[in-house]
This record gives C-alpha cells, sequence and structure tokens, in this order.
C-alpha cells in the first residue's frame, strides 16, 4: 500500500448541501429554513425556552417541593502546587486562600486537592482534604486541620410574619 493507494471509507465523506439552486435540487426555494419568520433570517439564535417574548413556561408554573441542590455542601478546589505561594511554615486557612485569589466566589468552604507538588511545609486548615493532598502536605512534615463545614443559614422570616399575633 502507497500514499496514493489511501483513501476515506466508504460513507465517511459527505457531499455538501448546495442550497437555493432551483426546486429540482430539493432545497430550493426557502432552502430547508421553512416559511417566514424570525428563523428564516439570517442571523436567527434564538436561545432556549424563549416563547417569543411571552412569559416562558418555566418561568409560569411555581416551584414546588423538594430540591437537592439547595441541601449540598459546594466546596470551592484548591490545588496544592498554588499553596507554594504562602511562606515556608506559614499556618494557610480559607481567609488567607482568599486573600490570595486562590479560592473566589460563594461556597460551604474550602478543599484541598492533590494536584502538582508541595515543597513547603505548612499547617494548611481547611473544610475538607483530598487522600492524596493528605499525604503529600504530610509527607513535608506539615499539617492538615478539618474546620466543620459552614451550615446553610436558616431563611429570615418576613416582616408580615414578624407582624401576625
Amino acid at each position: 500500500m502507497r500514499l496514493h493507494d489511501l483513501k476515506p471509507r466508504p460513507g465517511a465523506k459527505h457531499r455538501r448541501k448546495r442550497l437555493g439552486q432551483g426546486e429540482s435540487s430539493g432545497h430550493g426555494k426557502t432552502s430547508g429554513r421553512g416559511g417566514k419568520g424570525q428563523t428564516a433570517r439570517s442571523g436567527s439564535s434564538i436561545r432556549i425556552g424563549f416563547e417569543g417574548g411571552q412569559m416562558p413556561l418555566i418561568r409560569r408554573i411555581p416551584k414546588r417541593g423538594f430540591n437537592n441542590a439547595r441541601h449540598t455542601t459546594r466546596y470551592v478546589p484548591v490545588n496544592l502546587d498554588s499553596l507554594n505561594q504562602f511562606e515556608d511554615g506559614a499556618r494557610v486557612d480559607e481567609a488567607a486562600l482568599r486573600t490570595a485569589g486562590l479560592a473566589n466566589g460563594p461556597s460551604s468552604g474550602v478543599k484541598i486537592l492533590g494536584g502538582g507538588e508541595l515543597s513547603r511545609k505548612l499547617t494548611v486548615s481547611a473544610h475538607a482534604f483530598s487522600a492524596s493532598a493528605r499525604s503529600k502536605i504530610e509527607a513535608k512534615g506539615g499539617s492538615c486541620e478539618v474546620i466543620a463545614v459552614k451550615k446553610a443559614q436558616p431563611r429570615k422570616p418576613k416582616k408580615a410574619e414578624i407582624a401576625k399575633p
């Protein structure tokens, strides 16, 4: 077999759809875009759930019942190699990680992951550790302190609920 004998597998290559080439082509007149309207125009793209300005169904129906997502524990992940910016022997906690810009955004806590290598002895205080991160920190002579995860705050009662006798 030589290079000039190579061919793509049968069925792997398709002819391109030639639009607007007359009625007998099968793709004439509206070129597969249907009738008139917003979707027939060039550059048209409508986001999922959009109903032409009418209030979308997902917003019209009431939201009731249990939603497990409200009760999840969301950790901000921090890899070990990013902890190398702290001094040797330093104490690293959530406040230090947030000021360094390593743990941003709302969360229930910080989880230290074992990505990369640690080159310093640190005392790391976080809400969770992966097994590899814990072993790498302790191999360098550092220590891991687990903090209790922050619980979701209960909903504050509305003024109308407080005013009821």
